[in-house]
C-alpha cells in the first residue's frame, strides 16, 4: 500500500508517509524516520503524536528516547468503521435537507441508442407522454426496442398522445395519432412529459437534450395543445 492509498483512507500525506516508514522499519527513532521520509524532525513528532491519537502508533522509552512502532494496519480498517458509525445516524437528516436544497431545474444530455433507452424508461414514470413530431426513424434506430417499450406503457397504462407527419405511424397501443401535413416532418421529435421536455434528434448517433422545467414543460404542452386542435386524424 503507497502514501496515496493511505491518505484516501483518511490519513494526512505526513501522516501516511510516517506509518508507512514504520512498517518497513519496525521500531525506530525519529531521525531514523526523518531521514526515511525526508520530513523535518520537528515534522515527525507532530505527526507521531497525531498517529498515536488516532492508535496507528506507540512508542517505549529507550534511554530516555522515543522508539516509536506501528500498530497492526488494521486499525485503519477500524477507524473508517468508527466515522461511519459516527456519520450514520445523521445521514437520513443531511439526505433530507440535501433533498430540500437540491436543484429541481435540470438539463441533461444523452448520445446513442442506450442513452435514448434512459429516456425512454424515464418516460414510464408518468401518466401521459405528448409526442410532438414522432419520427419513423425512431423505429429503425431502435429497431427492437419499442416493441417492449409499447408493451411495458401498455402494462402501466400510460396514454400517449402523438402528432406525426408520416402516416406510416399508426396502430400504436394506448395512443392516439393526430397528422400534420408531411411537408412539416422532421428528423426532431420532442416528447412531453410531467415537468421535462426530451428534444430527440434521430439520427444514426442519435441524441437527446431532457430539460427538466416545469415552465418550459407547460409551453410545450399548451404549444402542442394548438397543434392537436389543427392536426387531422
Amino acid at each position: 500500500m503507497n502514501s496515496d492509498e493511505l491518505s484516501a483512507a483518511g490519513l494526512t500525506k505526513n501522516e501516511s508517509k510516517v506509518y508507512r516508514s514504520l512498517l518497513e522499519l519496525g521500531p525506530s527513532l525519529a531521525g531514523q524516520i526523518s531521514r526515511k521520509t525526508g520530513l523535518h524532525r520537528r515534522t515527525v513528532y507532530d505527526t507521531t503524536e497525531m498517529l498515536i491519537t488516532k492508535g496507528l502508533v506507540g512508542y517505549i522509552l529507550k534511554n530516555n528516547r522515543r522508539l516509536f512502532q506501528a500498530s497492526d494496519p488494521k486499525r485503519i480498517l477500524e477507524i473508517i468503521k468508527e466515522k461511519e458509525e459516527i456519520v450514520l445516524p445523521i445521514m437520513a437528516d443531511l439526505e433530507k435537507k440535501f433533498m430540500n436544497t437540491k436543484e429541481h431545474e435540470e438539463t441533461n444530455f444523452y448520445k446513442g441508442k442506450e442513452g435514448l433507452k434512459t429516456v425512454f424508461e424515464d418516460q414510464l414514470n408518468y401518466k401521459e407522454i405528448m409526442l410532438l413530431g414522432a419520427s419513423p426513424m425512431a423505429y429503425e434506430v431502435l429497431k427492437y426496442y419499442f416493441k417492449w417499450y409499447d408493451q411495458t406503457r401498455k402494462q402501466k397504462k400510460i396514454k400517449t398522445r402523438i402528432i406525426a407527419q408520416d402516416r406510416k405511424i399508426k396502430h400504436i397501443a394506448l395512443s392516439e395519432i393526430r397528422y400534420l401535413p408531411e411537408k412539416y416532418s422532421s428528423p426532431v421529435s420532442v416528447n412531453i412529459y410531467g415537468d421535462k421536455v426530451a428534444i430527440i434528434l434521430w439520427a444514426s448517433l442519435p441524441f437527446a437534450v431532457v430539460i427538466k422545467n416545469k415552465e418550459i414543460s407547460q409551453s410545450y404542452k399548451n404549444y402542442f395543445e394548438i397543434l392537436w386542435k389543427i392536426a387531422k386524424n
